[in-house]
C-alpha cells in the first residue's frame, strides 16, 4: 500500500523559551535546535516510520537546506522522485517558539513550497495514480490542493486533507470530495467561524462541515483527544495521558500514523487509536520528526495503557 504526500517541507528553527519577548525586548532563550519539518514532510516521515511506502511530492530551494531535506527523506525510505529544486528561491523555513509548558507558536515562510503547481501533479500521473491514499495540507498553493483533490476523485484514490494552516479562503465546496478532513480545534474555528472551546462546540462546528458536504471530519484536540464525526454520528476518542515536553508536529504525527493504518485496515476507529498513541509519544520528546516513536514503542505503550 503506497501513500502519496503532496505538500510542504520546512526547515524547523526551534527556540525553547521561558516566555515570548515584548515588543522591543530582548530575552535569552535556554536552547535552540534545527531540524527537518513542514506539515507535508512531517506527515510523510510519520507514515514512513510506521511502515508505510511513501512518495513525497514537494519543492525545495537551491540553498544549503535543500540537500539536507532530500537526504532526510531518503534516510526515512521515502521516494524522492518528485522532490525538486527551484532555482533562485529559498527553501521553506519555520521559526518555532516552544514555551516551558511545551506549547508552541510557529511562523512559516513558504519559499519554494509556493512553486508546487497543478502541472507537477499532472506530470506525475503514472506514479500518483498507483497510490492508495493522497495526503494534503495548506502550506502550498490552494489551486494545487484543489487539483490534487480532483486528481484523487478522477482516479478513485481516497484523499485526506489537513486544512492547516487554516484560511478562510479555503472553498469548502471544492474540498467536499475528500475522504477525510482533519483540522485541529483552532483550525476548525477559523474555517467555520464558530467557537470550539468545548467538546459540544467542536461537535457543532464539525457537524456544520458535514452538512456542507464533507464526508468524515476528524478533529484533533490535543490533550482532549480526537473527535470523528460523519453523517452517521460522532465518536470521541479520549487522549492518552503523557507528560508533554514539546507539542510541535503532534498533529502531523497523528495524520501520518492514521494514514498508514487506514490504508492497511480501512478501520477508521482503530487507526485513530493507533494515531493517538503515536502522537502522544511524540510530545514526550523535543523536536518534530525526531520525536516520532518506532512501531515497537507504540505497541509497548498501548500494552501498558
Amino acid at each position: 500500500m503506497k501513500i502519496a504526500v503532496i505538500g510542504s517541507n520546512m526547515v524547523d528553527l526551534t527556540s525553547y523559551i521561558e516566555r515570548m519577548p515584548q515588543i522591543g525586548e530582548t530575552l535569552e532563550a535556554p536552547s535552540f535546535e534545527m531540524g527537518c519539518g513542514g506539515k507535508g514532510a512531517n506527515q510523510a516521515v510519520a507514515a514512513a516510520k510506521c511502515g508505510a511506502d511513501v512518495l513525497m511530492m514537494t519543492k525545495v530551494g537551491d540553498d544549503a537546506f535543500a540537500d539536507n531535506t532530500i537526504k532526510n527523506f531518503q534516510k526515512m525510505g521515502i521516494d524522492t522522485t518528485y522532490v525538486q529544486k527551484v532555482p533562485g528561491v529559498s527553501s521553506g523555513v519555520a521559526p518555532i517558539f516552544v514555551d516551558k509548558d511545551g506549547r508552541n507558536s510557529i511562523l512559516i515562510i513558504k519559499g519554494a513550497n509556493n512553486y508546487l503547481l497543478p502541472s507537477d501533479i499532472d506530470a506525475a500521473e503514472k506514479d500518483l495514480s498507483a497510490c492508495d491514499l493522497i495526503i494534503l495540507q495548506l502550506e502550498i498553493k490552494l489551486e494545487t490542493v484543489y487539483h490534487a483533490i480532483e486528481f484523487g476523485e478522477q482516479h478513485n484514490i481516497p484523499v485526506l486533507l489537513n486544512p492547516a494552516p487554516a484560511t478562510k479562503e479555503l472553498d469548502i465546496e471544492k474540498v467536499c470530495h475528500c475522504t477525510f478532513f482533519m483540522p485541529n480545534e483552532s483550525e476548525l474555528a477559523i474555517l467555520t467561524g464558530m467557537p470550539t472551546s468545548t467538546d459540544d462546540e467542536v461537535k457543532a462546528a464539525a457537524d456544520m462541515l458535514i452538512k456542507k458536504g464533507l464526508k468524515d471530519v476528524i478533529v484533533t484536540l490535543g490533550g482532549r483527544g480526537s473527535l470523528w464525526i460523519s453523517a452517521n454520528g460522532s465518536k470521541m476518542l479520549p487522549a492518552f495521558t503523557v507528560d508533554a515536553v514539546d507539542t510541535s508536529g503532534a498533529g502531523d504525527a497523528f495524520i501520518g500514523c492514521f494514514s498508514n493504518h487506514y490504508v492497511k485496515t480501512h478501520d477508521v476507529w482503530a487507526s485513530m487509536r493507533q494515531a493517538s498513541a503515536f502522537a502522544a509519544l511524540s510530545v514526550t520528546k523535543k523536536g518534530t520528526q525526531k520525536s516520532y516513536p518506532t512501531p515497537a514503542e507504540v505497541e509497548a505503550f498501548l500494552q501498558d495503557c
